[in-house]
């Protein structure tokens, strides 16, 4: 895995290979940016910096491809729930080491609050759409 300050600033840069940007990559820089700003501005900077990076790639965001809103916002929730709830001793990058070992990396994972029609389906990609099996909460690892 790469240093977490690399993956944001190659995030934040567009810089980042696109072969780096793994599920790891994501989650990692979706907590930094949660623990750096609030769960709100945090949305916020991850939706634009995905999709600046998503076309610095060469990939286009539309209601089929690319930027997922509700995929976005849903991590983001339960990001700022696992940091809530996750012990701090240790810093920053056992967090990190903690959130891509357990269950929250689990690219299945938000399978459990939503079917894959309404999670897989255009509008949930273009805009937020409330789970339609159980509420968000962070699984515990």
């Amino acid at each position: 895995m790469h240093n977490v300050n690399d993956l944001v600033s190659g995030f934040v840069s567009c810089s980042l290979r696109k072969d780096d940007w793994t599920h790891a990559a994501h989650l990692t820089v979706g907590l930094w940016h949660v623990r750096q700003y609030g769960a709100a501005e945090a949305l916020v900077r991850l939706r634009e910096g995905i999709k600046r990076l998503n076309e610095s790639f060469g990939n286009v965001n539309t209601d089929t491809s690319g930027y997922h809103e509700t995929i976005t916002c849903a991590y983001v929730q339960l990001l700022d729930q696992f940091l809530n709830e996750c012990p701090a001793e240790g810093g920053f990058e056992d967090r990190v080491n903690r959130l891509v070992g357990g269950a929250l990396a689990d690219k299945q994972v938000l399978l459990r609050f939503y079917t894959p029609d309404t999670l897989w389906s255009s509008r949930a990609r273009l805009a937020w759409v409330e789970p339609d099996l159980s509420p968000l909460s962070a699984p515990v690892s």
